[in-house]
């Protein structure tokens, strides 16, 4: 057997082992050792030892051996205190740690762990092991000398920890007699103990242990966890939570300002372990009474005299415990989104490359053709040197067509296996920004569980679809939509026990969550079968507010009614409570459907329930689009936005006050020219049919005229520089196979352009005849940037105002395109290859025949230094790229060169 598969098999015998020893310290902790269960603990290790003498690994010898002397000191049926038993642990941890360090390293490991192998073969005092108050104090207050990289570890650890905490106890909350959850509670609560240990925070420790010692109790059946006692033990992983979030300088503070309540909690979880009959008594204390007396708020974490807020400091993506995790951060993930739709677009131009290759074998073989049809003229000659020389020729010839031929052939496999792995990592990229729907909906069974016991209701949440791959944007997203349907459910829709009994239901309310993928859409459903939405009230409410009048809200249907629920401000609870009534939640839903291009509705059935219902896309990074041409341009509507798309004829549309319309399932649909919109130049040409895309909002339905419908496309999404701010009627852009850009629209803001196009601008009517645009009359700009975006962004918003308008890549490009073409104006950006803005400028007004050729700077950089630099070079005109957002760019321009 090789030294590689030795040195593998140790490893994996170190890891079998140490799982061994951990489970036999964590028993020591808790029971008396016997001396069976020591002489196991030192057989493995025994096992180690052997085999790091084999595989010559001298630092687990060394450590295997100093562990081996501390047990044989220890007595049997002699019980270990916590300190002792944690630094076993940490022991057996360093072995595993140890066994795959490289032979390098480990010299170097044994050095700055000699102290603590000496203190692992010596026997602790008793002294030596208790904390005295004073030293706790001064535990705590040493923390700034902790290292910051484990205080991280010991976030991520309580982060980690408190999810299987609040999962398992409501699950034993259910089902009190189940026994399976209570060793994850056991290992969760020590897991915590020993982090909060090794960072010396005191408080954490207590209180950890306290919660500890319940679960061991429950485990022997000594004890039930009663839902009092439940209350008590989430509050304090409330407390080790919001401890985890406060930063490392306001630590101490935070933990003496709320050291009453961490020992009014473990106060509460001991009287309630040994006296279970004193819950009314328990009741009674500040902090120790059910979650709806700890007023969570009042312990949140400080961080910089603020506030932190708990939705921050979930920073971790978790994952299901079969999965290894690794930290990327969302902006890592973008950039890799961009660089591999890149690296695809690169792929799928190769094939445009070898066609131009078999154009050369085409060209090739008529040559051959040419040099056969020569070939009889020259055998005719008598000259044997021509005969000679043509004979070589055709050998040549006929080389160079086999070998284009071969690297042709070779060329198309290479490109096949390119374009394959191209779209393989394509796919894994998109698939990275997908997570499980659970990991979003982890916090919801504790809140549902508290929130109905604070309203004395029976409420049992159920959560379908837990495996659906939801975007990690949309997921985050999600959570404070769902949080205001589940306590609106739970306040307003869920009845007492009472009331659910004497109609004829359980006394227990169910709330359901399903997320599924359906029509390549995410669809989630959030139901519950309470009382539901009483409709005349709902109606009564809509004229009391004045929202439209009595007659039509009398003919409004069932879904038309729902819909004024999303509207701001609006609520149908008669009082305010800390939970529902202000009318600020479900217009947050509404917000939020659509931010991410998705849609929600509502429906209800009095006495059954209420369900909400979302159609969101399955991603973020990837959309499905509508591409349309407007105006010579390419443009992507995202389709999930797209109520409808349409031809109507000529004869089909009718004019009413100055408007045009068309009639659409018995509704009169209002046409507004999407160029007009966009304030793109107006398209050439008429026509007697139009393509219409539908859109529309909760007041109003819209139809913006294309000139052509170019079909569906599935778009990588790449963010705008967030330089440029928020671009008017654009969210985004995307490249297309073969590298151009596409512009990807933003409905929402083009529904607010087209309302403002409707109350300030005359609309223009498609049957009007369209002008020529006279090209010959265009003054011609060159546009310099190595920015696609921002070349795209210049060129249309020039070309929109009637401008003839060139590109080039960087600097050089720049200054051959000006001696090669007269421009009447150079718009260039500074930081650029090959040639940066500031020499492109100098070789334009250095050179005798371009000086007078106006130019402008556009660039990200404002310092004043910067401007002046620009302008000393010979610029006309210095602005930044903020310009977009206003005429400053098209004033200067035409200030320059005119209209």
């Amino acid at each position: 057997m090789s030294d590689y598969s030795m040195l593998e098999l140790f490893r994996q015998e170190v890891k079998v082992q140490v799982t061994r020893l951990k489970q036999n310290f964590m028993l020591f902790e808790h029971q008396s050792p016997s001396a069976n269960e020591i002489q196991d603990a030192l057989h493995a290790l025994e096992t180690v030892h052997g085999l790091a003498q084999i595989v010559e690994v001298e630092a687990a010898v060394t450590l295997s051996e100093a562990m081996q002397s501390r047990l044989k000191i220890i007595q049997p049926e002699k019980r270990l205190d916590s300190i002792e038993c944690d630094r076993l642990i940490q022991s057996a941890d360093w072995l595993l740690e140890m066994s795959l360090l490289e032979d390098s390293e480990r010299h170097n490991w044994i050095a700055n762990h000699q102290q603590a192998i000496v203190e692992i073969q010596a026997s602790p005092t008793t002294d030596s092991l208790t904390l005295t108050p004073d030293s706790r104090t001064r535990s705590n207050v040493s923390l700034a000398l902790i290292d910051s990289q484990m205080m991280d570890l010991f976030r991520l650890e309580v982060e980690e920890q408190a999810k299987t905490l609040n999962q398992e106890l409501l699950t034993l909350e259910a089902n009190p007699t189940v026994t399976q959850p209570l060793e994850a509670l056991m290992r969760a609560a020590h897991s915590i103990k020993g982090a909060a240990r090794i960072v010396g925070i005191d408080a954490a420790v207590g209180l950890a242990h306290t919660m500890e010692d319940c679960f061991v109790a429950a485990q022997n059946r000594s004890l039930i966890l009663t839902a009092e006692l439940v209350d008590s033990l989430l509050s304090g992983v409330d407390l080790l939570q919001y401890l985890s979030q406060v930063s490392d300088q306001d630590l101490p503070n935070w933990i003496e300002h709320h050291q009453a309540a961490i020992a009014a909690v473990q106060s509460s979880i001991q009287t309630l372990r040994q006296s279970p009959a004193q819950v009314s008594d328990v009741a009674l204390l500040p902090i120790a009474s059910p979650p709806q007396s700890l007023n969570l708020n009042q312990l949140s974490p400080i961080q910089n005299g603020k506030e932190l807020n708990s939705s921050d400091s979930s920073t971790q993506d978790s994952a299901p415990s079969s999965q290894r995790v690794v930290r990327v951060s969302a902006d890592n993930l973008t950039r890799m989104m961009g660089l591999a739709g890149e690296s695809l677009i690169e792929a799928n131009a190769l094939p445009a490359f070898a066609d131009s290759l078999r154009q050369v074998r085409s060209r090739q073989i008529e040559l051959s053709t040419t040099l056969e049809t020569l070939e009889p003229h020259v055998n005719a000659m008598s000259d044997k040197v021509t005969q000679a020389l043509f004979e070589t020729v055709r050998q040549q010839e006929q080389q160079c067509r086999n070998l284009l031929s071969d690297r042709l052939s070779e060329l198309e496999d290479f490109i096949r296996r390119t374009t394959n792995l191209s779209e393989r990592l394509y796919q894994e990229v998109i698939t990275s920004h997908m997570r499980p729907f659970e990991e979003g909906m982890q916090n919801f069974p504790r809140m549902v569980r508290d929130l109905a016991r604070s309203l004395n209701k029976q409420v049992k949440l159920e959560i379908i679809g837990q495996t659906t791959s939801v975007d990690r944007d949309i997921l985050a997203r999600l959570e404070a939509p769902i949080t205001h349907i589940l306590r609106n459910a739970i306040d307003h829709g869920i009845e007492s026990p009472e009331t659910r009994v004497a109609a004829g239901k359980s006394a227990e309310g169910t709330i359901q969550i399903e997320a599924a993928h359906r029509g390549g859409m995410l669809a989630i459903a959030i139901t519950d079968d309470g009382i539901g939405i009483d409709t005349q009230k709902l109606r009564q409410a809509i004229i009391a507010r004045q929202l439209v009048a009595p007659e039509i809200a009398a003919k409004l249907s069932h879904s038309e009614l729902m819909e004024f629920l999303f509207l701001p401000g609006f609520s149908l609870s008669e009082q305010v409570t800390e939970l529902s009534g202000r009318g600020v939640g479900l217009d947050i839903v509404k917000s939020m459907a659509q931010e991410v291009g998705g849609t929600v509705r509502v429906t209800s059935q009095p006495g059954k329930g209420t369900g909400f219902y979302f159609q969101l896309p399955l991603t973020l990074s990837v959309v499905r689009t509508l591409l349309v041409d407007v105006a010579g341009e390419v443009y992507a509507f995202p389709l999930s936005r797209i109520d409808q798309i349409v031809t109507v004829e000529q004869s089909e549309i009718f004019t009413a006050e100055n408007r045009q319309y068309f009639t659409f399932d018995q509704n009169n649909i209002g046409l507004i020219p999407l160029y007009q919109v966009l304030d793109l130049s107006r398209p050439t040409g008429t026509s007697e049919r139009y393509w219409v895309v539908m859109l529309s909002d909760q007041s109003a339905t819209y139809g913006l005229i294309v000139d052509r419908c170019l079909g569906e496309k599935e778009l990588v999404v790449r963010p705008l520089d967030p330089r440029l701010g928020k671009v008017q009627d654009v969210s985004a852009a995307a490249l297309m196979n073969d590298g151009s850009l596409v512009l990807i629209l933003d409905v929402s803001d083009l529904i607010r352009s087209t309302n403002r196009l409707l109350q300030n601008t005359r609309l223009a009517k498609v049957s009007e005849p369209r002008s020529l645009q006279h090209q010959q009359n265009a003054k011609r700009v060159l546009v310099v940037d190595d920015s696609i975006t921002v070349r795209e962004l210049e060129r249309k918003l020039l070309q929109n105002h009637g401008y003839v308008v060139d590109i080039a890549v960087d600097g050089m490009e720049g200054w051959n395109a000006v001696r090669s073409y007269p421009y009447d104006l150079v718009i260039s950006d500074i930081d650029m290859p090959r040639m940066n803005g500031i020499e492109l400028i100098k070789a334009i007004k250095q050179h005798s025949r371009f000086h007078a050729i106006p130019v402008i700077v556009v660039s990200y950089r404002d310092r004043e230094d910067d401007r002046i630099q620009g302008l000393e070079a010979g610029a006309d005109y210095y602005l930044t790229k903020n310009s977009f957002h206003d005429d400053t760019l098209i004033r200067a321009v035409t200030d320059l060169i005119g209209e």
